[in-house]
């Protein structure tokens, strides 16, 4: 059995970036699905791991981001998903969830060989994340319904890139993950 963690990227944000609109028009389905496998994981005991976009700012807090996002431009997008003190937080610079941060550092030592990458946007920083995953010889889940497309063809494009290019799993939350 493997040990798995859930990874939620860039969730926590004030929908003040570039195409914000377009992305959380997309949203709403998503946010429900990865607010239930938040649950199941608390439930589970499984490793949790916000990883969020500083969107540069870089005098910012964790608290000070999420107070951020729940005065911005879709509160209702966010609350869902407020991360838990206990939750490991972890800000990122770039697309990437592993990209100069310590998140393969922090799996390797709880001994993670698995992860299920949740968030936004599936053809952007979802693919990102889970082509450094691979790389790095991890199991990739990646719940279809859980992430936040941009463009859905491209979406749907990444999505089936992740499956024959890098062995990624992309059940529907339904079919477990």
């Amino acid at each position: 059995m493997s040990a798995s963690a859930l990874l939620v990227c860039d969730m926590i944000t004030a929908y003040d970036f570039q195409d914000a609109e377009t992305v959380a028009a997309h949203a709403p389905g998503p946010v429900r699905r990865i607010a239930e496998l938040v649950e199941r994981a608390t439930a589970d005991d499984t490793l949790i791991v916000y990883v969020n976009d500083n969107y540069g700012h870089w005098d910012g807090s964790r608290d000070g981001l999420i107070r951020r996002a729940l005065q911005g431009a879709h509160p209702e997008l966010v609350e869902p998903l407020k991360p838990e003190r206990e939750f490991a937080f972890l800000w990122k610079p770039r697309h990437s969830a592993f990209y100069e941060t310590s998140l393969n550092y922090l799996l390797r030592e709880q001994g993670i060989d698995r992860v299920v990458i949740t968030g936004q946007v599936t053809e952007q920083c979802v693919l990102y994340t889970a082509l450094d995953a691979y790389i790095r010889h991890f199991d990739i889940v990646v719940p279809s319904d859980a992430v936040v497309p941009l463009h859905p063809h491209l979406a749907d494009a990444s999505l089936e890139l992740m499956r024959r290019n890098m062995q990624a799993e992309t059940p529907a939350t339904s079919a477990g993950s």
